[in-house]
C-alpha cells in the first residue's frame, strides 16, 4: 500500500496547544487530513489555519473518541478511500511514522497498529501497566497476539463501519479490534517511535480509572459472545 491510497483522521478534543502542530506535521508529508472536532469549547476551525488538504468536521457536543473516528471514517468512505490512518491530536504520534504503518498492510481489511516504543523517557509507569493489562485481554478476546492494544495510532479499513460496535469513547478502540478479529480479519503491528511530553506538559483526556474500567467492561460484556455467539460475526 502507498501513502497516496490513505487519508489521515485526527479525532481531537480541547487539544488547543498541540492540534496545529499535529496538523502541520501531517500536511508536511503531502497527506490529506480530516480533523474531527469532538465538541471543542472553542471550535477548532476558528484556530486551525486553512489548507487545501485539510477538512474539518465538528461534533457540537462531545461524543467520545470512537464516535469521532467513525465520523471521520464515513467521510473517508465518501471521498472514495478504502483505508485511513487515525492518530491523536495531543502530539504523541509522529507523522513520520505513518509510512511505516502503511507499508505493513499487504492484504484486504487489515488493521495495522502502531505499537509504541516504550523504551523512551517520560513514559508513566501507570501507562506501562495499563498497556500490559489491556494487551492480555485483547489477545485473549481477539485470539491474535496484540502488543499495544491501547495505541490510537492505527491504519483502519473502512470495513470497520460495518461492525456492530456498542461503545463510543476510549473503549471503542478495544471493541473494534475484537469485533474485527471475530470477522476473521487480520490485526498486525509495527513498532513506531512516539513522543511523550513531560507530565506538566501532557494533555490527555484518558481518565485512568473510568476509562480503564470501561475497557474491562468491554471484555466482560463480550465474554459470552466469545464462547456462544461469536460465530455470528464470521
Amino acid at each position: 500500500m502507498n501513502l497516496n491510497e490513505i487519508i489521515v483522521v485526527i479525532p481531537t478534543y480541547n487539544n488547543d496547544t498541540s492540534i496545529q502542530k499535529v496538523v502541520d506535521d501531517v500536511l508536511s508529508f503531502n497527506l490529506k487530513a480530516i480533523v474531527v472536532d469532538d465538541g471543542y469549547d472553542t471550535p477548532v476551525e476558528k484556530t486551525l489555519k486553512p489548507h487545501p488538504n485539510l477538512i474539518i468536521l465538528r461534533h457540537h457536543i462531545n461524543k467520545g473518541k470512537g464516535e469521532a473516528i467513525l465520523t471521520g471514517a464515513r467521510k473517508v468512505k465518501e471521498l472514495g478511500y478504502n483505508y485511513f490512518i487515525s492518530l491523536d491530536g495531543d502530539g504523541q504520534h509522529l507523522a513520520s511514522q505513518i509510512e511505516k504503518i502503511v507499508q505493513a498492510c499487504n492484504g484486504e481489511n487489515q488493521i495495522i497498529i502502531g505499537a509504541r516504543n516504550f523504551e523512551i523517557d517520560n513514559i508513566p509507569n501507570g501507562s506501562k501497566f495499563g498497556r500490559w493489562f489491556s494487551n492480555f485481554w485483547a489477545t485473549w478476546d481477539a485470539e491474535q497476539e496484540i502488543e499495544d492494544s491501547l495505541s490510537g495510532f492505527r491504519l483502519y479499513p473502512i470495513s470497520i463501519l460495518d461492525l456492530d460496535i456498542k461503545t463510543s469513547r476510549f473503549d471503542w478502540e478495544m471493541e473494534v479490534l475484537v469485533k474485527h478479529a471475530w470477522k476473521k480479519r487480520l490485526i498486525k503491528e509495527v513498532t513506531i517511535e512516539c513522543y511523550y511530553p513531560k507530565p506538566e506538559e501532557r494533555v490527555s483526556h484518558f481518565k485512568k480509572f473510568r476509562d480503564t474500567a470501561a475497557i474491562v467492561i468491554v471484555h466482560i460484556r463480550l465474554l459470552p459472545f466469545k464462547f456462544f455467539l461469536k460465530k455470528r460475526y464470521r
